[in-house]
């Protein structure tokens, strides 16, 4: 990925270091020693990995007995020009992708958007930074680099020191980029663009023919479902990207990289870019079988082979996995950046603008599918604490829980009045009636289609359909069948939450559809497995981190003896707004058996 950073010499010249990716994808050309590994398009032969050359291990000793090493160009260029530029006093900028929190005093924290002074990057996987009064180690991969680490001199000017302005040329170093125009600025953050896809799509390309399409050819190690848990939808991904780096040649002006219009691109593919939804959300589970995967000497061994002969950098498998992760997150903040050097008068502003507030609403969607999936498994384990529960299951229908509460229903014909528990789900109104005696237990009644229930609103008074005086109620009418229900909440602002909450629930169901959104039948049954493991048990789960374990095992770095080791390490998406499911039961009843 390339940056763009001040240098006193060559102001203007293009630097490869950011950390936010796996980088040195364009590695020097090799020839490979040993073709009998290979595994062609041809037919399997099942030992090909094998009797010609020896056992995955030995296969993986080989290649690395040899010379060719797979690395940063340049043996860690990247950390040295970063490092050289804070020597000569120039301010290193960087932006975080996502939250690092950490209970370790000597490791920063930091929330999605901040921007971390970049102190020392000696180190490849962990570098000192500063927010404000704080600094501490953070981990590289969870950064973007700035592209123009230096701002222009009408925004930025310099310090005044004993009434004269500061010329001096550590002034220069700071603000080497003071004298450039706001095109430079956007030719750089236009560069980035650029250069950033074509090494997204070799990297996509790497993992689709040096992983997938060799593990598809050992079927003696791995089943579809195995390789679909591991890789996702990633191969769907490479084949949108390649249709939008195209798009993006084209929009782009080789002579004036400032001229090229490249906003539309974003506004056109916004609706491709959901695909990653159903990637981001099953990482987790990538990683986890990653992880018991490579606890067996010979899947270490051929994922190690697969990234030799595909000519990849020194990372590891789950380390190339993070990347398309990485990547939906920090499409905001390359349009931000270039929003940021673009005149209004520009022909690309608009759509830039509109690209930016697209990719972010892309973002927020794939946030808002992780939480629903996340969702499911709570109502799981609330459908498994219900007694007596009959009919199919909650998840069958819904997969968010909208209200709950405690109403008086009325039904016909003597207008009996029943205290009950209701749960409003997309689709359906769950009724449940409390335990007499331990009322934190629930016990099963019924539930209501609300597809084809339509709310009125009821005022105070004699109702003349039950013909009894009601009060703070409301009726769901069926218009197929004619049946309908009576209900009265205790106060009037408990009725007007109820009536708000039958509106969110229509227009949830409508999101839904026009977003196609959908819960797959695998999802709901593993949920409601994990559930009635749970529940018979009835010891709560393993509390598993669902996410980045890995970066801990990737290459990790010995820091300093004097510094202790990480206690916490967690990588959450940007700040969202919380789920209040938990809010909505807990509040209403504890579930214990």
């Amino acid at each position: 990925i390339t940056s763009a950073v001040a240098f006193d010499i060559l102001p203007l010249k293009l630097h490869p270091f950011s950390q936010s990716t796996p980088t040195g994808l364009d590695c020097v050309g090799w020839k490979r020693r040993i073709s009998s590994p290979v595994i062609t398009d041809g037919a399997l032969d099942k030992t090909a990995l094998t009797d010609d050359v020896g056992s995955e291990e030995d296969l993986y000793e080989d290649f690395r007995s040899s010379n060719h090493r797979y690395g940063h160009p340049g043996g860690g260029g990247e950390q040295l020009a970063i490092n050289e530029l804070i020597s000569d006093g120039s301010v290193v900028y960087a932006e975080a992708l996502w939250d690092h929190v950490t209970m370790d005093d000597q490791e920063l924290g930091f929330k999605a958007g901040d921007v971390i002074e970049v102190m020392d990057a000696t180190n490849k996987e962990w570098w000192w930074g500063r927010i404000l009064d704080s600094e501490g180690w953070f981990p590289a991969s969870f950064v973007r680099l700035r592209v123009n680490q230096d701002e222009p001199m009408e925004d930025y000017p310099l310090k005044v020191e004993g009434g004269k302005e500061d010329d001096s040329s550590s002034g220069t170093r700071r603000f080497g980029m003071g004298q450039t125009t706001k095109d430079q600025m956007r030719t750089n953050v236009i560069n980035e663009i650029i250069s950033t896809e074509r090494d997204y799509i070799k990297h996509l390309k790497d993992i689709c023919e040096g992983y997938i399409k060799q593990c598809r050819k050992r079927a003696d190690m791995f089943t579809e479902e195995q390789l679909k848990t591991i890789f996702g939808n990633i191969e769907d991904i490479y084949r949108c990207q390649k249709k939008f780096v195209k798009a993006l040649e084209k929009k782009f002006n080789k002579d004036h990289p400032h001229l090229s219009e490249v906003g539309s691109c974003f506004l056109e593919y916004q609706t491709e870019f959901q695909i990653y939804s159903e990637y981001c959300n099953n990482h987790p589970n990538a990683c986890m079988e990653l992880s018991r995967l490579t606890k067996v000497n010979k899947y270490v061994y051929f994922f190690e082979a697969c990234r030799l002969l595909q000519k990849m950098i020194d990372i590891s498998l789950d380390g190339f996995l993070l990347t398309p992760v990485q990547k939906i997150c920090k499409y905001p903040l390359q349009l931000a950046e270039l929003l940021k050097y673009t005149n209004p008068q520009h022909r690309d502003f608009k759509d830039v603008e509109a690209a930016l507030n697209a990719m972010k609403n892309v973002a927020r969607l794939i946030n808002e599918r992780k939480r629903r999936l996340e969702n499911i498994d709570k109502i799981a384990q609330w459908q498994s604490s219900i007694e007596d529960w009959e009919g199919e299951d909650v998840l069958v229908r819904s997969s968010e829980l909208i209200y709950s509460g405690e109403l008086t229903k009325i039904s016909h014909p003597q207008a009996k009045s029943q205290q009950r528990m209701f749960f409003l789900f997309d689709h359906q109104l769950v009724c449940c009636k409390k335990d007499l005696l331990r009322r934190d237990i629930l016990y099963y009644k019924s539930r209501i289609d609300m597809d084809d229930m339509e709310i009125l609103d009821v005022e105070d008074g004699k109702d003349k359909d039950f013909n009894i005086s009601v009060k703070n109620a409301f009726k769901l009418h069926c218009r197929d069948s004619e049946e309908t229900h009576l209900f009265c909440a205790k106060k009037p602002e408990q009725k007007q939450r109820w009536l708000k909450a039958f509106e969110n629930e229509r227009r949830q169901v409508q999101l839904d559809q026009e977003t196609g959104f959908s819960i797959t039948e695998v999802q709901k049954k593993q949920a409601m497995l994990n559930a009635s493991k749970q529940h018979h048990t009835g010891k709560p789960k393993a509390v598993t981190r669902p996410y980045y374990d890995f970066l801990m095992r990737q290459k990790h770095p010995t820091l300093p003896t004097t510094l202790p080791q990480q206690q916490v390490f967690m990588l959450a998406e940007p700040k969202r707004k919380p789920s209040n499911f938990w809010q909505n039961i807990s509040r209403l009843t504890p579930f214990r058996k």
